[in-house]
Order: C-alpha cells, then sequence, then structure tokens
C-alpha cells in the first residue's frame, strides 16, 4: 500500500502519498481503497485523520492520464465517474469521524476530498485553494455539488464550483470551507485532538447521527443528483470542453496536447 496509517493514540491517521503532490489518478483511488480496507480490519474503532505530505494536500485529478480519457468516448468518461465518485462516496459516508489536516495548497479534486471529511483543520499561511474545473472545461458533478452544499453551505459551494476562483486560506476560513486555521506545525495535532475528542464508548452514536445529519444529502444524491449525472459522460466529451482541456494544457504545460 502507498498510503502510511500510523496510530496516534486512538487516532489513526492516514498519509496520502500517491505521488509527491498527490495527484488523483488510477493508483490515488486504488490507495485511498485500500487505506480505508486496512482502516476497517485493523482500526475499526478509530477516528481518522487524513492528510497530505510537506505543503500540499492534494493537487486534484491528474491531467496527464485525465484529459486522454475525456478525449475518448463517453462510456469511458462514464465507467472513470463511477470509480472516482466511490471513492469521495466512500470517505463521505464512513461511520467514524474524519478530520483532514490540510497542511497545504488543496486544488479541484483534492479540495473536495477534504471537504467530505467531517472537520477541516488548515495552515494559517501560504496556501491555495480552488476548485477550477469549469473553467478548464470540466463540469462540476452533480453528486460532489452536493456533498460540498453539506460541507461548506449552498452559496459557498455554488461560488466555488461556479467561477473556479482561488482563496487564500483566510478568504477560505471566512467562506466555511475550514472549521480553523493553525501554523503549520500544529495542524496534525489540532486534527488529531479534534478526532480524538469523540469518546471512544459513543462510536455507535456518532456514526448513528452522521447518516441523520447526512440523510437529506444521501436522499438527494439518489434522487436529484445521480440522476443528472448521467448527462456527466456527454459534458466531458464536446467540442467545446475538448477545446478547454486544450487551451488549459497549453497554459499549464506551455505544449501541444498529444491526444
Amino acid at each position: 500500500m502507498s498510503w502510511t496509517v500510523e496510530r496516534h493514540g486512538r487516532v489513526a491517521v492516514v498519509t496520502m502519498t500517491t505521488n509527491p503532490v498527490n495527484a488523483q489518478n488510477r493508483a490515488f483511488f486504488a490507495d485511498l481503497h485500500e487505506a480505508f480496507d486496512r482502516l476497517e480490519s485493523e482500526h475499526a474503532d478509530s477516528p481518522v485523520v487524513l492528510t497530505g505530505q510537506r505543503n500540499r494536500f492534494s493537487a486534484g485529478l491528474d491531467l496527464g492520464e485525465h484529459f486522454p480519457i475525456f478525449a475518448g468516448e463517453p462510456d469511458g468518461v462514464a465507467e472513470w465517474f463511477a470509480a472516482y465518485r466511490a471513492t469521495n462516496m466512500r470517505l463521505f459516508t464512513y461511520p467514524r469521524p474524519t478530520v483532514a489536516a490540510v497542511n497545504g495548497h488543496a486544488f479541484a479534486g483534492g479540495l473536495i476530498t477534504s471537504a467530505v471529511c467531517d472537520r477541516r483543520v488548515a495552515v494559517d499561511s501560504d496556501a491555495r485553494f480552488s476548485l477550477n474545473e469549469v473553467p478548464i472545461g470540466i463540469p462540476m458533478p452533480a453528486v460532489y455539488v452536493r456533498m460540498l452544499t453539506y460541507a461548506w453551505g449552498e452559496r459557498t459551494a455554488a461560488r466555488a464550483s461556479l467561477f473556479g476562483e482561488t482563496f487564500d486560506q483566510d478568504q477560505a476560513l471566512a467562506l466555511g470551507m475550514f472549521d480553523e486555521l493553525l501554523p503549520a506545525g500544529q495542524v496534525l495535532d489540532r486534527a488529531v485532538a479534534v478526532a480524538g475528542s469523540i469518546p471512544e464508548d459513543t462510536l455507535e452514536h456518532y456514526a448513528y447521527t452522521k447518516r441523520a445529519a447526512q440523510a437529506a444529502a444521501l436522499r438527494d444524491i439518489a434522487d436529484l443528483s445521480d440522476p443528472l449525472d448521467e448527462e456527466l459522460p456527454r459534458w466531458f466529451t464536446t467540442p467545446n470542453a475538448r477545446h478547454a482541456h486544450r487551451r488549459y494544457w497549453r497554459e499549464l504545460k506551455g505544449t501541444e496536447p498529444t491526444w
């Protein structure tokens, strides 16, 4: 397994280590499932802290892997999205306390991964956060918009999803993306303290109450978001989407795309 799982007292700290910036690709998704398989088998009663390496939490989708998928047929996009959706839904519904220790930049899918945790503690300086999908020709899946609305509130979820703005840590805190900011050296310890604040003999009550708190979101995902997301493969693969993908690749890499 690429990710590490270490005990800090009762709390299991999961460090994402798929690649230096935790770009999200097939290997990242496999590592997430393997880590949570291990949590369920070896640390079933542990609250969980999820963090990244050094000064980066996650850079979001690995565009070198994903733009070629989006340049293909809609059926391939549908297959990819089903796997991607499963990772964030697994984290969103995990029945133990989950706290994101956001130790640095988090973009796009990486910011979503932090948002689907129950609480979020972030660094207080030199960090940037953005959902840049729409400006680069990637439709924000309805299932993620609903989870972001649960985490941040409707206004912030809509603003961040629609406009692709980049926020610093203070702006992100003011918008409700994070619960608190701390110096880099204190973020992990604080996240561990928050996760461990739920007494061991009340974890089953936490799990039930989490299900109750998320009931409306999960109903909306099943009844509204999932049917709407049946359109997604088409919107990933339109001529305008592919033009935007190529445009962004040139801006990002300074080279012509090869897909």
